[in-house]
């Protein structure tokens, strides 16, 4: 970090250098990417749910651990609507508790117990939420933190339909925060991390920016595709379904597309389509990217090149500062 730290109420809730959290990415927020994250100054979230496993989990935990010479790092917790599905969520907050993580991202339906959960094992929660309601009902329940996502979110962005830049001002000027406001959804360059602070949020979520890291564990021809994409490269699809998702455009997300457009009325429709094992063993794992459904969003436009996530980190902060003082610059008197 040869950057100096940039402080907002983020990083010091979560004893970072700069407001920067990495999103939890499906398959791919290992160990060695989350650390990469931490040892950049910022914090990055494993998915517990990206690993077979119980001993798998605590593995990744202790290589992270190592990775960071016991810097804190965090753990995501996704809630499905489905109760019955959420069984293994308590337990990984329980494993990563007993392992001395105490920091959590939380997303999904109805947080308030897993919330509880996690004060009462002395932890710290930012909820990610895809609407000012649903953001504001985490600060209820008692988020320490929380992320604003808009719709240009690689990955599952929820129902919105509404930019981040909007709902961040929206969330802001209404005064209705009083946690750590974090923005999220195409964001890829440091002016936009500026331009968050200057509504007031606290720091800023990336996740597709993130992808060309050397420390992210998918296939090198994968990422060299990623590098010939732009802010066109992604689609929504599935909203008419209630489950939207982000994705790069590739030869399932057209064949997913059409379906859709003929009126499918359920997931049974297609078939092994969503199958996002489909992603982490071609693709991920063998460079296929015209196979799977491959979350995406449209601030890879941003990425140029295969990169240490450090060095990626440190082109972002010296974007903000850059932004920062043409701003000043700009706005001064005269």
């Amino acid at each position: 970090m040869s950057q100096p730290p940039l402080s907002t109420r983020l990083t010091r809730l979560f004893g970072l250098a700069y407001p920067i959290l990495g999103g939890g990415l499906m398959w791919l927020s290992d160990a060695r990417y989350v650390g990469a994250l931490t040892n950049a100054g910022c914090m990055g979230f494993i998915t517990p749910r990206s690993f077979d496993g119980e001993d798998a989990l605590r593995d990744q935990l202790r290589r992270c651990s190592d990775l960071t010479g016991g810097r804190p790092y965090g753990v995501n917790l996704t809630l499905s609507a489905r109760p019955q599905a959420n069984t293994g969520v308590h337990r990984a907050l329980e494993i990563a508790l007993a392992h001395g993580v105490r920091h959590f991202e939380t997303a999904g339906h109805a947080p308030d117990a897993l919330i509880r959960a996690i004060h009462a094992g002395g932890g710290v929660v930012i909820h990610k939420a895809s609407s000012v309601r649903h953001a504001l009902a985490a600060q209820a329940a008692g988020a320490d933190a929380v992320a604003l996502v808009g719709m240009e979110e690689g990955g599952h962005p929820g129902a919105n339909e509404l930019p981040t830049m909007l709902m961040g001002a929206l969330a802001t000027a209404r005064q209705q925060f009083h946690v750590p406001l974090v923005l999220g959804g195409g964001i890829g360059h440091g002016a936009q991390l500026a331009a968050a602070l200057a509504l007031g949020a606290d720091g800023v979520l990336m996740g597709s920016r993130f992808l060309v890291s050397e420390e992210v564990s998918a296939h090198a021809a994968y990422k060299q595709h990623l590098l010939g994409c732009d802010e066109h490269s992604t689609m929504r699809l599935l909203h008419t379904l209630g489950n939207t998702w982000r994705v790069l455009r590739n030869d399932t997300a057209l064949q997913v597309d059409a379906i859709e457009r003929a009126g499918a009325a359920d997931h049974a429709a297609f078939g092994r389509l969503l199958d996002s094992r489909v992603a982490r063993e071609r693709c991920y794992g063998g460079g296929d990217w015209h196979s799977g459904m491959l979350s995406l969003g449209p601030a890879i436009g941003f990425a140029t090149r295969i990169q240490p996530l450090s060095a990626i980190v440190e082109e972002l902060i010296q974007q903000t500062r850059a932004a920062l003082g043409h701003l000043s610059a700009s706005t001064a008197l005269p």
